[in-house]
C-alpha cells in the first residue's frame, strides 16, 4: 500500500490526516471543454455571444447540469475505511479498491489527535461530535484507540501465520481481515464527473459533515479550483455560499421587509416586531409554516438574530 513517504515530493498528491492522502492522478476537460459542451446545445452563433464566464455561470445559477458532467476527475485516495463508507454513498463515482483478499491489508490505522477526542452532540448535529473530552479523559480514550489498534493488527498477523497441524497453510486472508477495526486505511482510485464532484464537495466539506472527511473535501476542492476556476467561482457564488430558503421563510422575509419599510426601521428590528404580533416565536412559526429549529436557521443564514 502507497505510503504518504512516497507521495510526498509528488506536486499531484496532498497528505491527509496522519497516514492518508489524496491525489489528482488524472483528469479530462477543463472550464473551456464545458462552454463547448453547452454551446452544441444552441448550435453556430452563440459563441460570440456570450464569454465563458457568462455561459458558465448561468449554467451554474440555473442548474443546466449536463455540460458539468464532460468534465471528468480521476483521484488516488487513501483514508481509513470508517470514512471509505461514508465515500462511498456517493455512488455515481467510478471506483476500484485495495483488496484484503488479494493483498495483505495496510498496518496502518487512522489515530486522531488528542484534540479531536470530542464528546457526542445531542443538541445540534446528533450524529456528529461536540465539545471536546477533559485533558484526563482525551488522554484515556486516545490510549484505549491506540491499544485496539496495536492488538487487532497483531490477531490480523496471528492469524496470517502458518499452521503447522493443517500442512502450514494459514488462515485466508478473506476471513482473518475480519479482525481489523475501521480506522485501518485502505486505498482506491475513484473518478467523478465534475457536476457530482461538485456535489460531493458541497455535503462533505459543510461544517456538518464529519471533521476528517471534510479534510479530504477540502484538497479534492483546490484541485477542482485549480483546473476549472471559472465554474469553481460559479459553483460557490451560486450554490456552496448561496442561501437556500424554502416558501414560508420567503414569506416572512417579504413580509418582515415590508414591515421594515413602513416604520423605517431595519429588518432585524422589523422581524422581532412580527414576534410580538404573533404573540410568540411559536405562533409566529405556525403561521409560516416553519419549525423553530427552521426559524433559527433562517435568522442564521440572513446574519443577525431576532
Amino acid at each position: 500500500m502507497t505510503t504518504q513517504d512516497q507521495i510526498r515530493n509528488d506536486p499531484r498528491y496532498r497528505p491527509v490526516l496522519d497516514s492518508g492522502f489524496v491525489g489528482l492522478i488524472d483528469a479530462m476537460g477543463d472550464d473551456a471543454s464545458i462552454a463547448r459542451a453547452a454551446r452544441v446545445s444552441y448550435g453556430e452563433g452563440t459563441k460570440t455571444v456570450r464569454e465563458d464566464t457568462g455561459l458558465l455561470r448561468y449554467l451554474m445559477k440555473h442548474d443546466h447540469t449536463s455540460p458539468f458532467e464532460m468534465v471528468e476527475f480521476l483521484f488516488h485516495i487513501k483514508m481509513p475505511i470508517f470514512l471509505a463508507r461514508q465515500h462511498v454513498r456517493h455512488r455515481t463515482a467510478s471506483m476500484n479498491e485495495y483488496s484484503g483478499r488479494y493483498s495483505e491489508m495496510s498496518a496502518e490505522f487512522y489515530l486522531p489527535e488528542k484534540n479531536r477526542m470530542q464528546g457526542q452532540d445531542t443538541v445540534n448535529n446528533k450524529q456528529g461530535s461536540a465539545d471536546p473530552l477533559s485533558n484526563f479523559d482525551a488522554t484515556a480514550v486516545w490510549e484505549t484507540i491506540q491499544h485496539a489498534n496495536v492488538e487487532s493488527l497483531h490477531a490480523y498477523k496471528d492469524l496470517l501465520k502458518p499452521r503447522p497441524s493443517s500442512g502450514n497453510i494459514s488462515l485466508s486472508r478473506e476471513l482473518a481481515r475480519i479482525v481489523l477495526p475501521v480506522s485501518n486505511y485502505t486505498e482506491m482510485y475513484w473518478k467523478m464527473d465534475l457536476k457530482n464532484l461538485l456535489h460531493y464537495i458541497g455535503l462533505r466539506m459543510d461544517s456538518h459533515a464529519q471533521w476528517e472527511i471534510q479534510q479530504y473535501a477540502q484538497y479534492m476542492a483546490e484541485f477542482v479550483k485549480q483546473r476549472c476556476p471559472i465554474t469553481w467561482q460559479a459553483f460557490m457564488d451560486y450554490k456552496y455560499q448561496s442561501i437556500k430558503i424554502s416558501r414560508g421563510e420567503s414569506d416572512l422575509l417579504v413580509d418582515a421587509v415590508a414591515h421594515s419599510n413602513v416604520n423605517e426601521c431595519s429588518v432585524k428590528a422589523s422581524m422581532r416586531a412580527l414576534v410580538e404580533q404573533h404573540g410568540d416565536e411559536k405562533t409566529l412559526c405556525f403561521h409560516y409554516g416553519i419549525s423553530p429549529k427552521e426559524l433559527l436557521e433562517f435568522v442564521s443564514k440572513l446574519k443577525f438574530r431576532m
